[in-house]
C-alpha cells in the first residue's frame, strides 16, 4: 500500500532478556511529536479510524493483527486493503494520514503497542479537535475486522 511501512525488528537477547530499537532517525524521515504506550487484552480490538493530517508510527509488542484499508482519494492504491501479523515478534508500522486502521490482538496474552503520532493529540496544549474520523460504532462502515 502506497506511503505504508512495515517491518520486523531485530531484537538483541541476552541472559537479561531482550532489546530492540523501535525509532532510529537515520532510518526514516519520520518526526515524532508525542508518544504513548497502550496495552489490548487478548481478542480486543482498537479501531478502525483514520487521521486527516496525523501519521501513527506504532511499535507492536505481541501478538498483533494489523488491518489497513486506503481511503485516498488521490492514492494509486485507493480503496486496496491489507492485512499484516506480527506473529508474535515486534514490528513497527508507519500509517500516513487517510489510511484506515485497526488492529487486534490475536494472542492469548496482554499485549502493548507503543505510538509515536506525528501530531500531538488535540493539538497544542490539548486545544484543538481530535485528528481522527471513527468508524468503530458505525454498522455500514465498509471497513470490517475479521
Amino acid at each position: 500500500m502506497v506511503g505504508v511501512f512495515f517491518r520486523k525488528l531485530d531484537v538483541f537477547n541476552d541472559r537479561r532478556g531482550w532489546l530492540t530499537e523501535i525509532f532510529r532517525a537515520d532510518e526514516t524521515d519520520f518526526s515524532p511529536a508525542m508518544s504513548y504506550v497502550s496495552m489490548t487484552k487478548p481478542g480486543v480490538a482498537r479501531g478502525p479510524h483514520e487521521h486527516i493530517e496525523q501519521s501513527d508510527y506504532f511499535c507492536f509488542l505481541g501478538d498483533f493483527r494489523l488491518f489497513l484499508w486506503d481511503n485516498r482519494k488521490e492514492s494509486a492504491s485507493c480503496g486496496e486493503k491489507m492485512v499484516f501479523d506480527t506473529e508474535g515478534n515486534p514490528h513497527i508500522a508507519i500509517v500516513p494520514p487517510g489510511v484506515v486502521h485497526a488492529y487486534k490482538n490475536v494472542g492469548t496474552t496482554d499485549a502493548f503497542v507503543v505510538n509515536l503520532p506525528d501530531r500531538l493529540f488535540k493539538g497544542e496544549r490539548k486545544a484543538f479537535p481530535v485528528d481522527e474520523v471513527r468508524y468503530e460504532d458505525d454498522p455500514d462502515s465498509p471497513f470490517r475486522i475479521e
